[in-house]
């Protein structure tokens, strides 16, 4: 298990930072200028697994489990996101044979 350990703490911590910002903001910006709902969903898990790349990162560092506990909490709450929001994106596109979200403000009363 030491091996493990001295294995990622081999690569600087800067690293790992760096990495998970650049995957954070790729997701935020795939966020904010897709229109494709498939891909929005895409977006938003790449933003959560940016961000579980850093508690795992953080975790080893310090040499506990508190931060991989944490990661396998956030992929059980994106899996149920992808869920849900796969079943409203199959019911939307049931409904108005489009993924694109700039149609969905037509849902406004």
């Amino acid at each position: 298990m030491g091996e493990v350990n001295t294995f990622i703490q081999s690569v600087p911590l800067n690293y790992f930072i760096i990495l998970s910002s650049v995957l954070f903001c790729l997701g935020v910006l795939g966020v904010l200028l897709r229109k494709n709902a498939i891909v929005i969903l895409g977006c938003v898990e790449l933003m959560l697994n940016s961000t579980n790349l850093l508690l795992a990162a953080f975790s080893a560092y310090k040499g506990n489990g508190d931060g991989q506990l944490l990661v396998f909490f956030i992929m059980v709450v994106a899996a149920a996101e992808v869920a849900v929001g796969l079943a409203i994106i199959a019911m939307l596109y049931r409904n108005t044979r489009s993924v694109d979200v700039s149609i969905f403000n037509k849902l406004r009363g």
